[in-house]
C-alpha cells in the first residue's frame, strides 16, 4: 500500500500491460529478483518454523511471503506508465523462491546460497537517474558493481567425515559491466561543471564470470542464538575474498570487496 501511493500512483496509466524486459542489464535484474525470493523463502521459513508450524507450513508460508511481495511489485509495474507486468521477472521470482523450498524439503538445510556482493563500478556518475544518484542507491541500482553468487560447501556432498572445513565455501559469481543503459553502450551526458556542454560517453558490455571462496556463516559454531540469528541474515552477502575472474578478454585475479 505505502508503495502503490508513495511510487506507482504518480506512473498509473488505468490500464494493465505487458513488458518484455529480458534482453535488458546482462539479465543482472533478473538475478536480483532470484536473489530477493530466494533469500525471503529461506529466512521467513526459518522464523516460521521458530514460531512452532511444522516443517511443511513452513516451508509453504515462507516461500508465499517473498513471492507475494514480489507478485504485488509486478501488478503494480503493470498499471504503471514506462513499465509492465513482466514474465521473465515472474519466472525468476518463482525459481528463487522454488530454489529454497526445494532445498528444505529435500535436505532439510540450505546447501546452495544464493548471495550477493557489491564494489564501487564509477558508471553511475554517466546516468544517475538510473544507476544511482548516491551510494545507497547505487548499491540497488547499478548492476555493473553487483555480482551474484552461488556459494557452497562441497563438505555437504562429500559426507560427515570428511574433514573438509564445514564453513568453507566455493562460490561461483556472476556479474557485468559496460551498461550505462538498459540496452545500449552509449549514452550523452551533462557534466556539473559544465551543464550546457553535452558529453557522448561509450563503454564496451561484456559478461564477467568469477571462482572464489567463501564462508557458510550459517554453520559456524557459537552457542549465542542471537548471534546464529545475526549470522543468518548476514549469509545473504558474500564474504570478501579474491577472485578468479574470466571474460571476453582473458583470465585475472582480483580482490572483490
Amino acid at each position: 500500500m505505502y508503495l502503490s501511493k508513495a511510487w506507482y500512483l504518480q506512473y498509473n496509466n488505468g490500464s494493465f500491460n505487458f513488458f518484455n524486459d529480458n534482453d535488458e542489464w546482462q539479465q543482472m535484474d533478473k538475478l536480483g529478483h532470484f536473489w530477493t525470493t530466494y533469500n525471503s523463502a529461506r529466512l521467513m521459513h526459518d522464523a516460521f518454523e521458530w514460531a512452532g508450524n511444522s516443517k511443511m507450513k513452513s516451508i509453504i508460508y515462507g516461500g508465499l511471503v517473498g513471492f507475494t511481495y514480489m507478485a504485488c511489485i509486478e501488478m503494480m509495474d503493470g498499471y504503471s506508465i514506462g513499465w509492465g507486468f513482466s514474465y521473465g521477472d515472474m519466472i525468476a521470482n518463482t525459481a528463487g523462491t522454488g530454489f529454497a523450498m526445494g532445498q528444505t524439503a529435500l535436505w532439510n538445510e540450505q546447501r546452495l546460497f544464493f548471495k550477493f556482493s557489491y564494489v564501487e563500478s564509477g558508471l553511475a556518475r554517466y546516468n544517475p537517474n538510473l544507476l544511482g544518484k548516491d551510494a545507497v542507491e547505487r548499491v540497488l541500482k547499478d548492476y555493473n558493481g553487483q555480482v551474484y553468487w552461488l556459494s557452497f560447501s562441497p563438505f555437504t556432498f562429500i559426507g560427515k567425515d570428511s574433514k573438509f572445513p564445514k564453513w568453507l565455501n566455493v562460490s561461483l559469481g556472476y556479474g557485468a559491466t559496460g551498461m550505462v543503459r538498459a540496452k545500449e553502450s552509449f549514452i550523452s551526458y551533462n557534466h556539473p561543471g559544465t551543464p550546457n556542454v553535452t558529453y557522448y560517453f561509450e563503454t564496451e558490455r561484456y559478461r564477467n564470470f568469477y571462482l572464489s571462496l567463501d564462508i557458510d556463516l550459517t554453520r559456524i559454531r557459537t552457542r549465542s542464538k542471537t548471534l546464529k540469528a545475526v549470522f543468518n541474515c548476514l549469509n545473504i552477502l558474500k564474504i570478501p575474498a579474491p577472485a578468479l575472474q574470466l571474460n571476453k578478454h582473458g583470465a585475472s585475479f582480483l580482490y572483490l570487496r
